[in-house]
């Protein structure tokens, strides 16, 4: 790694969620939604591109805008937004995007001959008479559309379940002939929404939204967001068309069933919806999925993680963590910023971010930004109230005998520094009430070896947290 890699793996003030991760030539490209910082609803921005070198995932780059709102006929006016889309090569060599615009339901598809240049309108999925996916009496509606073309064959995943309406049946698979718009085969279930889950396997994880599909090997892996909505799943068969047999969750974006450092069903972080796919990039796969930001459900951030298949092609559940895809643990020395914190939490616990007046409740902490929407900057933990922690995983430490943080706020009282939630302090920072961005150090004896580090504000008010440093053998400097 050329850069050290952290989660969010891109910019703090960039909010793309619903990522589908993709390695062309020699560099991995994202697709996602287009999220607005401190929006009123999902997906409001126009499509964006980045890309990575395959071997340098902290060095991420700005593609500029791929495809506009308007752009689709449906929409000329803008005022649909945008909805998750995905990318596949055709049979042709060109690259074809799908996606659902909010209040449609059918699958809009559009083109570009490279990866992330500008896509243009192509048409819509159709029956061989015409008539549109998703508009014809016996179809459900179309939604995130997952797309997988071997050949000339196009298979488009599509569905949009919520737990409690019988008539959504699950996630469906509709293949597509050579013109990627033409159906060949028309829509069957392969992963059963909530009402018709029994005796499937599926059992308390079935099938909400979120469609991804993904080749390994001779296997084929369904991602999807279950009924649960924070955690990604898979199922696998030996068959585009499957049967897919339910495999398990790969990632919550809350950290729950993660019991390997506190109890399973113990929330670390705010969860809510989740959506991304699996990849390879170069000899490592990974999962692209999301958390969220501002204590709401509209700014979400794109986050990696690196996973594994066991010898059965099971992938066990991965935590979150802020290292991400930097190919093990952070330097343990030196400043980063609090924003890349992967558990947030406070005395309280909140399984999902933006219930009923949550996002307003002044005792959750939350990562934020002070510039609008599009501009860059530095986001920060806002909203520490006693009790309120942030988490950070992991950093390889050695000698560090020093802490400093960066804080402001109307707040009075200290920082207790652990390496486990649960932990004994291994140092206490006192702060005090400041308007400005001011730094506090204290002295620390942190393990060495690779450590979590978890800051808990004790005291009264509420204060901001902008970034930390670790600093060994005595020899920070001083701001």
């Amino acid at each position: 790694m050329k850069k050290q890699a952290y989660n969010p793996y891109l910019p703090s003030w960039e909010y793309i969620p619903d990522g589908e991760p993709y390695v062309f030539g020699d560099r991995v490209y994202v697709y996602g939604s287009h999220d607005r910082f401190g929006g009123y609803g999902y997906c409001q921005n126009d499509y964006v591109c980045w890309s990575a070198p395959v071997d340098d995932l902290g060095d991420w780059r700005y593609e500029g805008v791929i495809y506009r709102r308007n752009a689709d006929p449906m929409n000329q006016d803008g005022d649909m937004y945008l909805f998750a889309p995905d990318v596949t090569v055709g049979a042709d060599g060109r690259y074809y995007l799908y996606y659902v615009l909010d209040q449609a339901c059918v699958v809009s598809v559009a083109v570009c001959d490279t990866p992330a240049g500008t896509y243009e309108f192509y048409g819509y999925v159709h029956y061989e008479d015409g008539m549109r996916l998703g508009e014809r009496e016996s179809d459900e509606p179309q939604f995130d559309p997952g797309v997988l073309t071997e050949g000339e064959i196009t298979y488009l995943y599509t569905g949009f379940c919520m737990p409690d309406d019988e008539s959504r049946h699950g996630a469906m698979l509709t293949v597509l002939g050579k013109d990627m718009l033409t159906i060949k085969e028309e829509p069957r279930f392969v992963v059963p929404s909530k009402p018709y889950e029994k005796n499937t396997g599926y059992e308390g994880h079935a099938f909400f939204e979120a469609s991804s599909i993904r080749r390994v090997g001779e296997t084929y892996y369904f991602i999807y967001s279950s009924v649960l909505s924070h955690e990604l799943c898979y199922a696998t068969g030996e068959s585009p068309y499957g049967p897919f047999t339910y495999g398990g969750t790969i990632v919550s974006n809350c950290d729950l069933f993660i019991d390997s450092y506190k109890p399973a069903e113990r929330p670390m972080y705010y969860g809510g919806n989740n959506h991304g796919s699996i990849v390879q990039i170069r000899k490592d796969w990974y999962i692209f999925y999301h958390r969220h930001t501002n204590g709401q459900n509209f700014s979400r951030q794109g986050c990696i993680e690196k996973i594994r298949f066991d010898e059965n092609g099971k992938i066990p559940q991965v935590m979150m963590t802020s290292c991400g895809a930097n190919g093990g643990p952070l330097k343990g020395s030196g400043i980063y910023p609090a924003y890349i914190a992967c558990s947030l939490y406070c005395l309280d616990e909140a399984t999902m971010v933006g219930g009923p007046g949550e996002w307003m409740d002044c005792r959750f902490p939350k990562i934020t930004q002070d510039q609008p929407d599009g501009v860059e900057g530095m986001g920060y933990i806002a909203n520490m109230c006693s009790g309120a922690t942030a988490g950070f995983k992991f950093f390889d430490c050695k000698n560090v005998t020093e802490i400093a943080v960066r804080t402001r706020g109307d707040a009075n009282g200290c920082f207790v520094v652990r390496t486990a939630w649960d932990g004994a302090p291994l140092g206490v920072i006192p702060l005090g009430r400041n308007n400005e961005w001011k730094t506090y150090r204290a002295p620390i004896q942190i393990p060495d070896g690779i450590q979590a580090l978890y800051f808990t504000f004790e005291g009264s008010g509420r204060m901001s947290f902008s970034e930390f440093e670790l600093i060994t053998g005595g020899s920070g400097v001083e701001k």
